[in-house]
């Protein structure tokens, strides 16, 4: 079983910058994907980007350029740093990680970017 522990989010003005980390622990396979997800009330999750333990990652059209995954595989930590930040970036992010067909998800950080 695999445990996701979220951090660094918060209340950021427009433009501001925030990190995210996510530690991921115990069953934890060296071949696996992790990735960052948003949710705001009422729709559904989406997914912001994704990196894979090849070191390639992809992102969502609406954060390209802004924002960059990064994975310390050593540590099995997962960073995503939100630059140039604006309003419709406010969500909770959700960590998830997908390994041998099994998706985990951490229980959630509050970003909310203010205008």
């Amino acid at each position: 079983q695999v445990q996701l522990v979220e951090s660094g989010g918060g209340l950021v003005q427009n433009g501001g910058s925030l990190r995210l980390s996510c530690a991921a622990s115990g069953s934890v396979f060296s071949l696996n994907s992790m990735a960052w997800y948003r949710q705001v009330p009422g729709n559904q999750r989406e997914l912001v980007a994704r990196m894979f333990s090849s070191g390639n990652s992809m992102y969502a059209d609406s954060v390209k350029g802004r924002f960059t995954i990064s994975r310390d595989n050593g540590k099995n930590t997962v960073y995503l740093q939100m630059n140039s930040l604006k309003p419709e970036d406010t969500a909770v992010y959700y960590c998830n990680l997908v390994a041998l067909g099994k998706s985990s998800w951490g229980q959630g950080t509050q970003v909310t970017v203010s205008s």
